[in-house]
């Protein structure tokens, strides 16, 4: 670089610099300037702050919206918070930024709607919100007397859906589902840790201490591609100190490429791999004795049951060199027990073999003695809000044949498996089920086989939907009720209860609904009217929520006179007495739980079938700058990345004449067809498998931006197995093939595939669900709610 434009440069970035210091301090002066919401700041021309909790994500940020002439004008941080950045290193990510384009989007649901066409064509008509509520009561009531109260059936995710669900369950029907969170998301987790350790590690939070790990294990999670921000933090804070990474993945993700050693494994061996690591890590005594003499139970079991697993035999079934797989297990021995076996998230992958796979996670950690420890798992702060009693506790009603009586671990959980209720829906049996209510969450994108979901829509007497936009799922409905997005309403107090520190904050609005919006707990209490249920005894939610706050001495005023957010001390982190609940239990290398319903009460690995011959594995993940498909059509966020590309292993490409960029179409093994996408031609992936980022190819023409851009892999999952423990589905059983220009294309098979992997027949795929044990229900453990996913 010549002298002359290293000057012009310099010059021209010291203007960049005081023009953006020039907008953050003068047109926005810093949230942390200002402790009272709503307080107008010297030189901030007139915007005010908000204090609040994101809902872009379910990872709930702490945030401060600015409002200017009754609008948000931009979204920061809260400074106060401890997890998302202190002072002016408060942060949030694109999502959490885009916020104001997903209040502002003019392509929102703003009014009541009637549908006037077939379900599936969009045709609505716009009604009053006395004429939606009360076509929406007589309709469940109608249901209700002619079939009985499990005939109606609801699917919810997220604050928004809560004061809806206690009114199904009032009405009595046990067929609510905190879906996708827990039987398409954390259910396999959950179960494992909860029957493994006592305690969960893996709901809305995740109590893993990366900050401070020497070593780190990832199977399949994509930190930095999910950008939850206090989550990647920690991560980038402990990479940062040295710790090192070993990630297990089919492809090569953003953490991936922060990895000392990265295994792409054939996917569905990944038990076979935790076995031969835990036989390795017991034969060479690479274990902490103490932790395994004080705080194990099953010792001498679990290592009878593994010692047939050598890394010679699992290298042939996941289809890795030996020599990385024993380097990999030897970087995480070397850093117990300060070493981070993170128990993943999403583990509703195979159906089969989900829970042992995490419970062999669970169990690799205890043998490290990487619970209750720096580095390692840690236990939540104990935080107890006041009793409720503005709301009517209600326990929901139970039929004389649950839908979740063969899975006798989903009985910890609320609601009933996903699938059941779709097939009850379908068949009639054990019972007919003839109404739905959905909330938060767009089924269609989000439940395996949605063709399959939308058969069962036209079985139905009635479905209405409580809706932000007109989603595929809106296009189905009955009546579409439009909800509030977080920006205009109160939802919940949000406690955090895990490191650095904890805090309490709550979810407020910056500005008046659009439209004729409205928030969840006014549409809930005024269609509880009509039911003749009297269950909602607060007149607004503040009274709700200063019940809540009086558990820790304060009220929303006063905690917004703080910034809108309290923080208290994190204690017993790192505790070992809190094992189960500080009662004194053993982490459980045999779970004997298990054993009583006929499950191996250890890990093993149970062969998940291989693509058939000229298919590819099909697997999907995240991209940093959306939220599934729910910030598809959100302005800023499909500006900077409005369609997804398929990844083809560039071997693959070569024999089959791909070229990068170039367009082609997905075909699944029923025959399934996605909208035309780009190929993304890489070594970064196995040659048995394409992967498809989520959350693309909306099927709904009212959204603007996002329909047709891309394609969907939900659409492609038309094959699925459910979990015998609990009943999540799967969704990686799926394959594809590709389609150029009108011609089917085979994937040439470059990897042996060992005798042990049976190959995925396609005439099976109709049978889907099929052939499963029943089971007698049995509760193992305390109730838990678990959102998010």
């Amino acid at each position: 670089m010549k002298r002359r434009d290293f000057l012009k440069l310099s010059a021209g970035a010291s203007l960049a610099l005081a023009g953006l210091r020039l907008r953050s301090e003068g047109l926005f002066r810093k949230a942390y300037a200002s402790p009272v919401p709503g307080e107008e700041l010297p030189g901030s021309l007139g915007a005010k702050d908000i204090p609040s909790v994101c809902e872009m994500c379910f990872w709930r940020c702490p945030i401060v919206a600015k409002v200017k002439g009754g609008k948000v004008v931009k979204i920061e941080g809260n400074p106060k918070s401890p997890t998302n950045g202190r002072g002016d290193k408060a942060r949030v990510c694109a999502r959490g930024n885009s916020g104001i384009k997903l209040l502002y989007d003019p392509d929102r649901v703003k009014y009541p709607l009637k549908r006037v066409g077939e379900r599936g064509e969009g045709k609505f008509v716009k009604i009053s919100w006395d004429e939606a509520l009360d076509e929406v009561a007589h309709n469940l009531k109608k249901v209700k007397e002619k079939y009985g109260p499990h005939a109606i059936a609801y699917f919810d995710h997220g604050a928004s859906a809560e004061p809806l669900r206690e009114i199904f369950k009032a009405l009595g029907t046990e067929n609510y589902s905190n879906e996708p969170a827990f039987f398409q998301c954390v259910g396999p987790v959950a179960v494992a840790f909860l029957s493994t350790l006592g305690y969960l590690t893996s709901g809305t939070m995740q109590y893993t201490d990366m900050a401070n790990a020497k070593a780190i294990l990832l199977v399949g999670s994509h930190i930095g591609e999910n950008v939850h921000v206090s989550h990647v933090m920690d991560f980038i804070e402990g990479l940062s100190k040295g710790a090192r990474l070993v990630v297990v993945d089919p492809r090569f993700s953003v953490a991936a490429g922060k990895a000392d050693i990265w295994l792409p494994i054939r996917p569905g061996t990944d038990t076979a791999l935790l076995l031969a690591w835990i036989n390795y890590v017991i034969q060479h005594e690479l274990y902490d004795k103490k932790f395994v003499s004080e705080y194990c139970e099953g010792f001498e079991t679990l290592k009878k049951s593994v010692r047939e697993w050598t890394l010679d035999r699992a290298a042939r079934i996941c289809d890795l060199p030996k020599d990385k797989m024993e380097e990999a297990i030897k970087i995480l021995a070397q850093a117990r027990p300060h070493v981070c076996i993170h128990p993943g998230r999403h583990s509703a992958w195979y159906g089969k073999g989900d829970v042992h796979r995490h419970q062999a996670l669970a169990t690799l950690a205890a043998l490290f003695g990487a619970i209750g420890t720096p580095g390692g798992l840690y236990f939540p702060t104990p935080i107890s809000l006041g009793k409720v009693h503005s709301i009517k506790e209600v326990e929901p009603g139970e039929s004389d044949t649950p839908l979740k009586d063969k899975y006798p671990f989903s009985d910890p959980f609320p609601g009933s498996p996903t699938h059941e209720i779709i097939r009850a829906t379908l068949t009639g049996k054990p019972y007919p089920i003839r109404a739905w209510g959905i909330c938060g969450v767009n089924i269609l994108q989000t439940i395996p086989d949605p063709y399959q979901t939308m058969e069962a829509i036209q079985k139905l007497d009635f479905i209405f939907s409580f809706e932000m936009y007109p989603t595929e799922t809106a296009l189905w409905s009955d009546i579409v009720l439009p909800d509030t997005v977080y920006l205009e309403r109160y939802d919940d107090v949000y406690v955090y209860d895990g490191l650095p520190e904890c805090y309490v904050t709550v979810r407020q609005p910056a500005v008046k609904p659009l439209g004729e919006v409205r928030p969840p707990y006014w549409v809930a209490k005024e269609l509880a009217k009509r039911l003749g249920l009297d269950i909602f005894l607060a007149e607004n939610e503040v009274e709700i929520i200063n019940e809540k706050l009086k558990g820790l001495g304060t009220s929303l005023a006063e905690l917004n006179r703080q910034g809108g957010l309290m923080v208290l001390p994190a204690k017993g982190a790192y505790d070992r007495k809190n094992f189960a609940g500080g009662q004194g239990l053993k982490v459980k290398l045999v779970v004997g739980d298990f054993a009583d319903e006929d499950f191996s009460p250890v890990p093993v690995y149970e062969p998940t079938p291989a693509p058939p011959k000229g298919f590819a594995r099909l697997i999907y993940g995240r991209v940093p700058v959306h939220t599934f498909s729910r910030t598809m059509n959100n302005e800023w966020l499909h500006h900077e990345w409005p369609e997804n590309h398929a990844w083809i292993n560039d071997e693959v490409a070569k024999r089959l004449g791909l070229k990068d960029g170039e367009e082609i179409i997905l075909e699944n093994q029923d025959g399934k067809r996605s909208f035309p996408i780009k190929v993304k031609v890489t070594p970064g992936i196995r040659p048995d498998c394409i992967y498809v980022p989520h959350g693309f190819g909306s099927r709904s023409p009212k959204l603007s931006r996002a329909y047709k851009k891309g394609a969907s892999d939900q659409f492609m999952i038309s094959h699925y197995v459910q979990d015998p423990f609990m009943g999540a589905s799967s969704h990686r059983t799926s394959f594809v093939r590709v389609v150029k220009n009108g011609k089917v294309l085979d994937i040439p098979e470059l990897r042996p595939l060992p005798p042990e992997i049976p190959r995925f027949k396609l005439a099976s795929a109709a049978a889907a669900g099929e052939g499963r044990r029943k089971r007698h229900r049995k509760s193992h453990h305390h109730k838990v709610t678990i959102e998010g996913c």
